[in-house]
């Protein structure tokens, strides 16, 4: 399976703060945003990923991540001309997913849970099955996001962006799972009113199709879409005082491709060392010894 993470547009929202930085890569506590969504395509067990950004900032990500290899992942770069909208990142990214099932998620969210990785697993049989699946997480304020509508027995009867008046509370997460039609479906995506190539019209194509499934992110899961400063620092905070609860750290790509047998102690020792002088690199020497005290 393919993974994208869409870390391009410009950030206004939060301008000042990203006028001279991508917002992917301005710090959500103790890590650069991008590392959440990252994560969470290593969970799902994906390790061929392709990051969506803009020309200017490109650099900017290629310094933090290079190739992957540090993660034992591979990464590949795109640049987006100008932000037309999700479902043009399936176009951009056409030669990289090829034959395969496909996973995107936006830059600027994250997500945290228990059992977040069965629900990830779940998508991914999903998309190997033909269907695709949507993350749905219950919002105050649903006007603000694409809406999906459940019947009584959670199963998806109808989507919509950005509604004036909402069927339901259940916002749809940055998060998508899609079967190897979704670059054919997306070169189909008509512009909206909006001038965007929206995600929306995409997830209606598999709708009407009957192959749109959904996973309900609720009690004991946390989503963030961190497009403002509040969400910045309510984000921040809930992690800070998660992390210090549990004694780890959320959204680790270090951890994860350890414990998926993508990294070697010695490569783990490696970043250990470089971070030794943080809660971080502490962090990963703790993950390192526990691993191998459960050897011996």
């Amino acid at each position: 399976m393919k993974g994208i993470v869409l870390a391009g547009g410009s950030g206004t929202r939060l301008y000042p703060i990203t006028e001279g930085i991508s917002k992917q890569l301005i710090p959500i506590y103790d890590k650069p945003m991008i590392y959440y969504p990252l994560s969470i395509l290593m969970l799902a067990g994906i390790r061929d990923i392709l990051l969506i950004t803009t020309k200017e900032d490109q650099p900017g990500f290629i310094r933090l991540f290079g190739d992957g290899s540090k993660f034992g992942i591979n990464i590949s770069y795109v640049i987006q001309p100008s932000p037309d909208g999700l479902a043009q990142a399936f176009t951009l990214g056409a030669d990289f997913i090829g034959n395969d099932v496909c996973a995107m998620v936006l830059g600027d969210n994250i997500f945290f849970g228990n059992n977040l990785t069965e629900l990830l697993h779940n998508a991914v049989n999903n998309a190997q099955d033909g269907n695709a699946t949507i993350f749905g997480y219950e919002v105050k304020d649903p006007q603000r996001f694409g809406i999906m509508e459940l019947d009584k027995n959670n199963n998806v009867i109808s989507v919509e962006e950005k509604p004036e008046h909402p069927k339901s509370d259940y916002a749809i997460t940055g998060l998508y799972f899609y079967d190897n039609t979704v670059v054919d479906r997306a070169k189909d995506v008509k512009k909206s009113a909006r001038g965007e190539y929206e995600i929306t019209t995409l997830n209606d194509m598999y709708l009407q199709d009957g192959k749109l499934k959904a996973e309900l992110l609720g009690a004991g899961y946390a989503w963030f879409d961190t497009g403002l400063t509040d969400s910045l620092l309510d984000a921040s905070a809930t992690i800070k005082t998660l992390q210090n609860l549990r004694a780890s750290i959320i959204s680790c790509p270090e951890q994860i491709a350890y414990k998926q047998g993508w990294m070697t102690d010695e490569q783990l020792e490696e970043r250990a060392e470089l971070m030794k002088k943080n809660e971080y690199g502490r962090y990963l020497r703790k993950t390192l010894d526990k691993s191998r005290n459960s050897i011996k």
